[in-house]
């Protein structure tokens, strides 16, 4: 059996703008079916990246393939497997929904025997099949984006790029769009770019990491959750202790009182410290009623991993 060709590919990328480096010497692929975060700060070099991969932007160096067909070399080809979201949506307030999304499907060199039906579906699976007759400027933001993601998905690509589809929306609009996200990615592969941390947590599989221009890692959402150890512990007693006892433990740096039976507790690098806790406490008859380990937030991470690029 042959290997597979990856959905996208990408070699050696980089982009220079006169001097200033965007985006230098990234690697990675996609081969399978999901939600891929594409995670940085503002100017990280995210949107390069993203215009890059679909054609919108010629790189300085490196290669891009969709479906195993080079980006640079032959774009029309490539483009055909996918669909792109810019951060701001590319619609036409004087144009109705079906009157947008049709000429959005002949842009894409569909087949007119196709059209309609491509039209219904991505309609149908975007929820605004109702507003198909109204004027795209007379439409919330909320379902502008569901526009948005419609004429992305109308020609049933293999890929689908989203550039920061929830920003500027209500939380309830971001919940919607977040579940819609989620049920283009069960038949295709979604590489969506952010720079809100809640969002990838809430909605992606595996994580890509950009900052200033390069990738700073790599791996699924559990593994960028577990990236940095614990450092801290939350305990409970059934009966008051003194903070002195616990700070007098061996490994602990700081003892927080949240009340004279429950402590928040920091330690330096010590993988048994628990246990340690446990065997003092049953030594000592402190009646420990609950430990657990707390992993710094995502956040955290997110900040010692910018430093460090």
């Amino acid at each position: 059996m042959g290997i597979e060709t990856p959905i996208v590919k990408i070699e050696h990328l980089s982009h220079r703008y006169a001097v200033q480096w965007a985006v230098r010497d990234i690697n990675f692929e996609i081969h399978q079916k999901g939600i891929l975060g594409l995670l940085g700060s503002n100017g990280a070099g995210k949107s390069t990246t993203m215009n890059i991969i679909c054609g919108v932007l010629n790189q300085t160096e490196g290669d891009v393939y969709i479906n195993g067909i080079n980006m640079r070399e032959n774009p029309v080809e490539a483009k055909k497997y996918i669909g792109f979201l810019p951060q701001f949506p590319p619609l036409y307030p004087e144009l109705t929904v079906d009157e947008y999304l049709v000429y959005c499907a002949q842009l894409r060199l569909m087949k007119g025997s196709r059209i309609r039906k491509a039209v219904d579906v991505a309609e149908e699976k975007c929820s605004i099949t109702h507003f198909k007759d109204r004027l795209i400027g007379n439409l919330s933001g909320g379902y502008k984006q569901r526009v948005g993601i419609a004429q992305a998905i109308v020609h049933n690509p293999r890929l689908v790029v989203l550039d920061e589809p929830t920003n500027g929306l209500d939380p309830l609009q971001i919940v919607e769009i977040r579940n819609l996200i989620k049920e283009i990615a069960q038949d295709r592969a979604v590489l969506l770019s952010t720079h809100i941390l809640p969002e990838v947590q809430a909605a992606c599989d595996w994580i890509k990491m950009i900052e200033n221009g390069r990738l700073v890692f790599s791996g699924t959402i559990d593994e960028f959750n577990n990236y940095v150890e614990p450092s801290s512990f939350l305990v409970t007693f059934c009966s008051p202790i003194a903070v002195s006892a616990l700070q007098a433990l061996e490994g602990v740096t700081e003892v927080v009182a949240l009340s004279d039976r429950q402590f928040r507790v920091y330690f330096s690098a010590m993988p048994d410290i628990t246990t340690r806790v446990i065997e003092k406490s049953v030594a000592e008859g402190w009646q420990m009623k609950e430990i657990l380990l707390e992993r710094e937030s995502v956040e955290d991470i997110f900040e010692r991993l910018s430093k460090g690029a």
